[in-house]
């Protein structure tokens, strides 16, 4: 065998030889193709965006099952990307970023049946990127991938050194930044500057991760280029400071998203690392049967870096069907690892007696369609969360971005009041399965999730969230995410140092719905069981609640070194 390698390796053959061993492999019945077949080649540092492309139209007019990759590099570019106008939850206002058009690195749209074999391969982006696309489409897995960027969109600095007047940093390599004349640095990428920033600070002593204030000061102080990378800033006040801590910089507005699912059914990640997405991670927009299966959205290793997302990891809204998300790990999110709510829409008139006109409230959720025809709906009083009577849709129409008519199976009812009440669609909640993960280093929740259906959220572990490990809310005031939950078991987890810097919200597991009506006979949450949970904590209460029916028994509870095991609570 050895003579046989160094023959290919002198001849050349061995890394076609390897491909072919890594296809052959992968392959499985039905259907297969190789990217090579449509000149898709690794590691040329070419830019494949287009030839993908049109190596996924082709397996959706052949039928294709399976498109598989050999193993190595492939990098994308934003010039010949698709561009599409996308209204995504949870982005942008008008204000913010006024264009909803996304760029799409690799889309598959309209494919019923296709799984895309990545083998090992590594998929770099560079710009700015929505990575990953499935549009309108059915049964689609990406598996065996690598997906990272070449200049990430979060940029991280080390606190080297302090002196009277001076702090001096280290950039990460991948942080690039440029200084002018006047000594003003900016955070720079590949067609893009941070002009909004936002920062979080690690502590590797700790390993806790807080929000920071340290970019502000040195956003306005002088920069001078000591040596590549290294710089040191004119800094009066430098109390603030850490030596070794490190910063990460992003800006503030949600222009991409990192993978979109949008109206797509039955989409599944499996054995892929995330390694970087900007401005928002993983979003499933009124999608059904979504599962992530150890998929890996934390730093590359080796790379240094603490941060992976500019916001949330995963972030689901409007889906159906179950959300799955399994034996996944989680590290450097600067927002929530997982998100999984519905939109309330405010009833702002009745116009005819069938006839609703909705209104989408929050400021970075709108223009989306979020009612189809047989969808069932409720209607929820803002200030109880009470549900006082359900409908059925009719028909749907869009009147603007923010405004829809909604016409009804049957009359609205009597007592249904335009301002005060609100609409959730019920047709669209998931059933939620969140098992064997860990969660870490962020400095928000770790896991949020308002539906009515079955909750599982089991044999996970929470380390150092810097809010509440799970926190179960639904408002129709602020975010405008709904809704109340009927079904949740939080069992077997681990939840070690969370909700370390929540003010007074310091609960590891936190039940906190926003309405300002309290009936304690009716609760907004019901049907929470907490059962078989260690927790281990420093000053921070395990649990606290509002307007819930919660059981809870059989949890350990380590507070400050001591050993307590309670049981009924």
């Amino acid at each position: 065998m050895n003579k046989l390698s160094n023959i290919f390796k002198t001849s050349g053959i061995l890394p076609i030889f390897l491909s072919f061993l890594c296809l052959s492999a992968c392959s499985n019945d039905g259907s297969v193709r190789s990217i090579n077949e449509f000149g898709v080649v690794p590691d040329t540092g070419a830019d494949v965006t287009a030839s993908f492309r049109s190596a996924l139209e082709e397996c959706k007019k052949s039928g294709v099952d399976t498109l598989k990759l050999a193993p190595g590099r492939y990098d994308f570019w934003p010039e010949n990307a698709v561009k599409r106008e996308i209204f995504i939850s949870n982005t942008s206002s008008e204000v913010e970023c006024p264009s909803k058009v996304k760029t799409l690195g690799i889309l598959v749209e309209n494919q019923d049946g296709l799984t895309i074999d990545g083998c090992g391969a590594e998929l770099i982006f560079h710009g700015k990127m929505t990575m990953i696309s499935t549009i309108h489409s059915k049964n689609i897995t990406f598996k065996n991938l690598d997906i990272d960027c070449v200049r990430p969109a979060g940029s991280e600095l080390v606190v080297e050194n302090i002196e009277p007047g001076h702090v001096t940093v280290r950039f990460k390599p991948d942080s690039w930044y440029s200084i002018d004349d006047e000594g003003h640095l900016e955070l720079v990428g590949e067609g893009w500057k941070t002009e909004h920033p936002f920062c979080v600070e690690f502590d590797p002593l700790t390993e806790y991760l807080t929000n920071s204030d340290c970019w502000d000061i040195l956003d306005e102080s002088r920069a001078v280029e000591l040596e590549p990378q290294l710089v040191r800033f004119d800094v009066q006040d430098t109390d603030m400071f850490t030596v070794g801590n490190i910063l990460a910089v992003r800006d503030h507005y949600r222009d991409e998203v990192g993978i979109l699912n949008l109206e797509s059914e039955g989409v599944t990640f499996r054995n892929v690392g995330i390694h970087y997405m900007h401005a928002i991670g993983a979003i499933s927009q009124f999608s059904r049967d979504i599962t992530y299966d150890h998929v890996n959205c934390e730093p590359k290793e080796g790379s240094g870096r603490i941060v992976a997302s500019s916001a949330d990891f995963l972030h689901f809204s409007g889906c159906a069907g179950k959300v799955r998300v399994l034996d996944c790990r989680f590290s450097g999110a600067h927002d929530d690892p997982i998100n999984v709510h519905g939109t309330y829409l405010r009833i702002d008139e009745k116009p005819s007696p069938k006839e609703l006109k909705l209104r989408f409230m929050h400021h970075q959720t709108y223009g989306m369609q979020a009612f189809w025809k047989g969808d069932t709906i409720s209607f929820v009083n803002s200030a109880s969360l009470q549900t006082k009577s359900y409908g059925v849709v009719e028909d749907v129409r869009a009147l603007s971005d923010r405004e829809v008519l909604l016409t009804l199976k049957d009359e609205v009812p009597g007592d249904i009041v335009p301002i005060e009440d609100f609409v959730e669609n019920l047709t669209w909640t998931p059933e939620v399965e969140i098992r064997g993960c860990r969660f870490t280093r962020t400095s928000t929740r770790g896991t949020l999730v308002t539906t009515p259906r079955k909750v599982v959220i089991a044999g996970n572990e929470y380390i150092r969230t810097g809010m509440s490990a799970i926190y179960i809310s639904g408002d129709a005031s602020d975010w405008y995410e709904s809704g109340a939950v009927k079904d949740v078991t939080i069992s077997g987890n681990r939840f070690i140092d969370c909700s370390f810097c929540d003010g007074r919200k310091r609960a590891v597991i936190f039940i906190d719905p926003t309405n300002k009506v309290i009936d304690p006979l009716h609760p907004v949450h019901t049907g929470i069981k907490i059962t078989g949970n260690y927790f281990e904590t420093f000053g921070t209460a395990p649990f606290d609640s509002k307007s819930a029916e919660v059981s809870m028994e059989d949890n350990e509870i380590v507070s400050t070194g001591h050993a307590l095991i309670i049981s009924g609570i």
